[in-house]
């Protein structure tokens, strides 16, 4: 994005069938931020994020794994994850979620 632009997060991603389908909105050298759509039943694996993340759920539901901690999470939910924690998503149902990961460093 080089100009200001205006859109509706839920609308600017569609859902894929039996798929996890993302979309970067911003991908700078100081972070990025990413629009993800899930469908039913699906997810991401256990992993480590290097940096800081800030997750928002724009549409759904999720199981979001903080090591052997689950989080259920819905639409208008945030969640701050710091740098170097394993993790994981499920969707309960389809879901949209934004990443807003910022690379400034670790611990």
């Amino acid at each position: 994005m080089e100009t200001s632009t205006l859109f509706r997060l839920a609308d600017h991603i569609v859902y894929g069938a039996g798929s996890v389908v993302s979309k970067t909105i911003i991908k700078k050298e100081t972070g990025t931020i990413t629009l993800f759509a899930f469908d039913k039943g699906q997810g991401l694996s256990p992993h480590v994020a290097p940096f800081d993340a800030l997750v928002q759920v724009v549409d759904g539901e999720c199981i979001f794994s903080i090591g052997d901690e689950k989080n259920k999470m819905q639409t208008g939910d945030c969640l701050i994850l710091p740098a170097g924690i394993v993790h994981a998503v499920e969707s309960v149902t389809p879901f949209k979620m934004l990443l807003t990961m910022i690379k400034i460093g670790t611990k």
